[in-house]
């Protein structure tokens, strides 16, 4: 057996199927496309469903693909075993409805023995207990010893999942052993002594578990398979661990160089090592895809991987922040294989780089409302309320909080801990919506299951005469569709444009001298159908020819902002720097909304300077072109493609001149020049990393100056002060108005120090302690604060208690002296049974508190309940 390092294993892979006539395929991003079923791509059949199931039709009957994956189930496990991770890469060869177990078997030994050149006496198969046809195909086909062929029950090798297609499987297994196997009971005593590792599972789809359990043939059976990368490696370089390959001890060596720990020397510092690496690898690949830290779904499991790993370089004794050295030894690892992860390094290292920083903050920040949390506990237990807030808020790891803990001999309530997390992910799947097996709402558009090839022939017209092929409803395929319903129809040809890339979809007339029916507006079913939304307006709408007639002064519009868009992404670029990339995009006839990667708010001059190059390009007139070529030809020409999108073989590319020149399936305009006029809107985050511009073109630029311009009419009219004077007329009026409420916060400041010598009159003693109480007329409360700290300053020792009503509540302040907090006197806890009169709550230190109640009618009883609960 020939060593290969773990590149070389996947492109002899590709390469082995591409020359069984596959279709080789990219991976797929990690981030699901239109599948709300999954939070991340974790299998490698995962974004083949929709050809699987027949929504979308493939590019081939025959495609391999080496995708990445994403499991995060058992993170625990991490590190702390030689298999689990959270990244991972899946080899597989798929046949939709083409060949089926007479090819696959063979070939799949053809590979192993004769490409990877495995030792046969190494090898074993297994087949389903029933599946006599895979047996004897493994018998006749291949040169296999029978005796090393096995049958398993249907725990083993039988593949489903509820209703729905399934199928037996048989797996390929290299023994490590060196026992004699003779029987299934041997077999299965070597796996359960880790001695045989499963390497490539062969799944036949072949039948259709209804829901009586029943299973029926189906007429056009698949073929999935699975060959962990990772784990193929471990055999192939003859090591025990896929932290061991090639590819990943080159990142677990730079780990060990810069913290300093030799990795094999201590079994707990070699957990915290592979962590860290583990979780590089899929903090580099989450964020080339798209991903940003969140609080929630996708953005939330990044934000946890990084926030561990960061945590487990301060467990080797790293305190500085130093993932981004990791990063760069999986860009080393896997660039070759993924060079979109290098074209996209600075990104990528820009997100490390500011999230660590935050984390590094938040863990200080944490561990102080860790220690006041703990000063609050009564007993040895902490509350898992409080653990899942310092886990949620500050994304303080579980792990670190309880060794702080047990160095106080206190535990956390894990159960109350766990319930706040299942409720959390409650939330999160609530926020993704209930799915199909296709992870979307079933809707009317998608009614109609037979994919049909629309020719698109809105790049160059607007009118075209089609052939209507099907009408139907939310329910039903029609006949006709009578004047005042809603439908849908599907075509053989339009000029309309489905909404895609973030144009929306074209409005217009689908007639005949029969009938005339308002398209309100085109989209794309989920088996890639262009279906026309539709109002009938006169007559009855039946199937046949017809004229289809766009909306020219919409489309030339929404063509304006389409345009706009590609030179604002470039020039933002030019302004800010290369690590903007768009984000997400949404093109109206009246205003484009641009999302893109920054990580800070523009300042007025960028945003001018970004005005100001598109402007410039708009008044160049520069003709802008459409060329159709292959990907691999689009890459070297410079064009820029977007994180989320998946590209076929052949592309458009869309040029403005020299200066702009992106990968778009959009329509746009003839030239630049007819945009006409640019104007950004408005610029605001939308998301950690995330700004969003919105910005007019053309005539609605103009709206837009015409109405900046009536505002400033009615402001010189308010001010009574020429165009050129407003800006001073209102600095003017600003600084006499600041130094009116200067007059009245220092009235108001003096107002309530009075108070100080009036309140200590009232003075009282309980139970060996002075108290000060009482209630203070239109004092905020900032000052009621402030208020009892001069009071409490008078007193020297004691307890002091303000309220102070305004505006429908109460508020409240505390303050116990030092001497008295030590006898064992606690202000918050004294304010949260005092505001809980008044409907409120609050809390704090030992020493100040504050809190506020939305009873004000309450304060007096309030304010009795003091002196009762200083007798206790």
């Amino acid at each position: 057996m020939e060593k290969l390092t773990t590149n070389e294993i996947r492109k002899k892979y590709l390469e082995f199927f591409r020359e069984k006539e596959h279709y080789v395929m990219e991976s797929f991003p990690l981030v699901p496309k239109d599948d709300k079923s999954l939070l991340l791509i974790n299998a490698g059949m995962a974004p083949l469903k929709p050809y699987f199931t027949g929504v979308k039709i493939p590019p081939s009957k025959r495609v391999t693909t080496c995708q990445k994956c994403i499991r995060t189930g058992d993170i625990d496990n991490v590190g702390r075993t030689k298999r689990h991770a959270t990244f991972f890469e899946m080899l597989g060869n798929f046949s939709f409805g083409d060949y089926f177990k007479e090819e696959i078997i063979p070939w799949a030994w053809e590979f192993v023995t004769e490409v990877l050149k495995i030792d046969k006496s190494k090898l074993y198969a297994t087949v389903y207990l029933e599946d006599d046809e895979a047996f004897k195909i493994w018998e006749e086909k291949t040169d296999i010893d029978p005796a090393r062929i096995f049958r398993l029950g249907k725990e083993d090798n039988f593949w489903e999942i509820g209703v729905g297609p399934c199928g037996p499987c048989s797996e390929i297994h290299y023994y490590k052993g060196s026992d004699e196997i003779r029987t299934t009971e041997d077999f299965i005593a070597a796996s359960d002594r880790d001695e045989m590792t499963e390497f490539w599972n062969l799944v036949f789809t072949q039948f259709d578990k209804d829901e009586e359990g029943n299973y029926n043939l189906l007429s056009s059976p698949n073929i999935d398979t699975g060959m962990g990368l990772e784990r193929m490696a471990t055999i192939m370089q003859g090591v025990d661990s896929i932290f061991e390959i090639d590819i990943l001890r080159n990142v677990i060596d730079k780990v060990s160089e810069v913290t300093g720990k030799t990795y094999g020397h201590s079994k707990e510092e070699d957990v915290s090592i592979r962590i860290v690496a583990d979780h590089a690898k899929s903090i580099a690949f989450l964020i080339g895809d798209g991903v940003l830290p969140s609080n929630e779904g996708r953005g939330y499991v990044l934000r946890r991987l990084l926030r561990r790993a960061a945590r487990h370089g301060r467990v080797l004794g790293h305190k500085k922040q130093f993932l981004n050295e990791i990063i760069a030894a999986v860009m080393d690892s896997y660039g070759e294989a993924y060079p979109d992860l290098l074209d996209r390094r600075e990104y990528i290292e820009k997100i490390v780089d500011l999230e660590e920083k935050k984390f590094h903050e938040t863990l200080d920040a944490g561990m102080e409302m860790l220690l006041g949390f703990m000063r609050e506990t009564e007993g040895d237990t902490f509350s898992g309320e409080h653990a899942f807030k310092l886990y949620d808020t500050y994304g303080f790891p579980l792990e670190l909080t309880e060794e702080i803990l047990l160095e106080k001999n206190m535990k956390i309530d894990l159960d109350a801990f766990r319930k706040e997390m299942n409720d959390q992910r409650q939330r999160a799947r609530s926020a993704r919506g209930e799915s199909s097996y296709m992870g979307s709402e079933n809707s009317g558009i998608d009614l109609l299951e037979e994919p049909v090839s629309t020719e698109f022939t809105g790049y160059h017209a607007l009118e075209t005469e089609a052939d209507i092929l099907f009408i139907y409803n939310d329910q039903h395929v029609l006949d006709q569709m009578e004047s005042g319903n809603k439908g849908y129809v599907v075509s053989d040809r339009t000029p309309f444009y489905a909404e895609m890339g973030g144009q929306v979809g074209d409005i217009g007339t689908i007639s005949t001298e029969d009938f005339t029916a308002e398209v309100i507006d085109t989209k794309k079913s989920r088996n890639g159908n262009t279906v026309h939304l539709v109002v009938v307006t006169e007559g009855n709408l039946v199937p046949g020819k017809a004229l289809f007639k766009v909306d020219g002064h919409i489309r030339r519009s929404t063509e304006r902002n389409h345009t706009a868009t590609h030179i604002l992404h470039k020039a933002l670029k030019l302004v800010l720097g290369s690590h903007v990339n768009q984000a997400g995009s949404v093109v109206l006839p009246d205003k484009l909304r641009f999302d893109f990667n920054h990580f800070q708010a523009m300042t007025d001059e960028e945003i001018r300077r970004v005005e100001e190059i598109v402007n410039e390009e708009i008044q160049k007139a520069t003709p802008v072109s459409t060329d159709i070529m292959s990907m691999s030809e689009a890459k070297t020409s410079g064009a820029m493609a977007l994180f989320d999108e998946k590209y076929g073989d052949e592309v458009r590319v869309l040029s403005v001149g020299d200066f702009s020149k992106e990968l778009c399936g959009g329509t746009h305009v003839r030239n630049s020049g007819e945009i006409g006029l640019f104007k950004i809107v408005s610029e605001a985050g939308i998301a950690s990393g995330v700004r969003r511009i919105e910005a007019v073109t053309g005539m609605n630029s103009f709206r837009l100056f015409n109405e900046q311009e009536a505002v400033l009419a009615e402001l010189q009219q308010l001010l009574k002060a020429g165009k050129n004077d407003i800006v001073s007329k209102v600095s003017s009026n600003l600084l006499e108005v600041r130094a009116l409420h200067k007059e009245i916060e220092e009235s108001r400041k003096s107002q309530s120090l009075g108070y100080v010598d009036e309140l200590l009159l009232k003075k009282e003693m309980i139970n060996g302690t002075h108290l000060v109480k009482g209630e203070v007329v239109n004092v905020e409360a900032g000052d009621l604060r402030d208020l009892t700290e001069k009071v409490l300053d008078k007193l020297q020792s004691g307890v002091v208690v303000l309220a102070s009503k305004g505006e429908g509540k109460v508020n409240f302040s505390v303050m116990i002296s030092k001497d008295k907090v030590k006898d064992g006197l606690h202000a918050g806890k004294l304010i949260k049974e005092i505001a809980a009169v008044a409907g409120g709550g609050g809390g704090g230190r030992p020493d100040m508190a504050q809190a506020g109640g939305k009873n004000p009618e309450k304060l007096d009883e309030a304010l009795d309940l003091v002196s009762a609960l200083l007798m206790k």
